[in-house]
């Protein structure tokens, strides 16, 4: 990991790209990551960053504002969880034959799962309940909106992607988190556009954003409201 410091900017330094300008985004976590063009030196990076300082701070400043209002929840009857949207109580029960049921508008979690391996355990049941939702859900909306975009994925995965919602592999095929699937419907889709729009495009440039909107002409407002409401999809 090639990490650079800018006064007190730090950030990593990403492998050159193709495109004529220099990608500067503020991740999920917070860190910064700089991708420029291949033919730029660490120094002519440094200084495009410098450049963008304030930028730099005012996106820090909103990530930080956002994240503090992450929901932290408890694994007690009545707390509530997302599912595509919705919000779903939490009944704890006793000898399930699945770790985690969502039948009659509740989540059901077997609460041997936490007496015995803690909240851990708990929480691992939501993410293998929503990977497994998730396959399909990802499987159809990629057939869908595939030949919407004019590309081909080779195949789905759903998995934990740390602080990424998503990642388009060199290889066609698409990687989504699981915690996209508390996502509404909409912002699902937006996420699958987005990645299917990095077939043409491996970077966020004017044009990788004029495909998106040919697909998702109201794109900004779903990109908004996960950038807004990104924090509240955990478990």
């Amino acid at each position: 990991m090639n990490v650079r410091c800018v006064r007190d900017i730090e950030y990593q330094l990403l492998s050159g790209s193709s495109r004529r300008t220099t990608d500067i985004v503020i991740e999920r976590d917070g860190r910064v990551t700089v991708r420029p063009p291949a033919e730029y030196t660490p120094e002519q990076v440094d200084a495009i960053v410098e450049s963008k300082r304030m930028w730099i701070y005012r996106n820090l400043a909103e990530w930080k504002d956002l994240n503090a209002s992450t929901i932290v929840r408890e694994w007690v009857n009545g707390e509530t969880f997302l599912y595509l949207g919705r919000t779903y109580r939490l009944s704890l029960v006793s000898s399930q034959n699945h770790p985690l049921k969502l039948k009659n508008g509740r989540f059901f979690l077997d609460r041997s799962a936490i007496e015995k391996d803690g909240t851990q355990a708990a929480k691992q049941a939501f993410a293998n309940y929503f990977t497994e939702k998730g396959q399909q859900r990802f499987r159809d909306r990629v057939s869908y909106f595939a030949p919407k975009v004019g590309v081909h994925a080779t195949g789905i995965k759903v998995k934990d992607l740390g602080y990424r919602w998503a990642s388009c592999g060199t290889n066609g095929w698409l990687n989504f988190h699981w915690k996209c699937m508390m996502a509404p419907p909409k912002i699902i889709d937006y996420i699958v556009v987005h990645e299917l729009c990095h077939f043409h495009y491996r970077n966020h440039s004017n044009a990788f954003w004029n495909e998106v909107d040919k697909v998702l002409p109201d794109y900004r407002e779903r990109k908004d409201w996960l950038r807004k409401n990104g924090a509240s999809l955990t478990v």
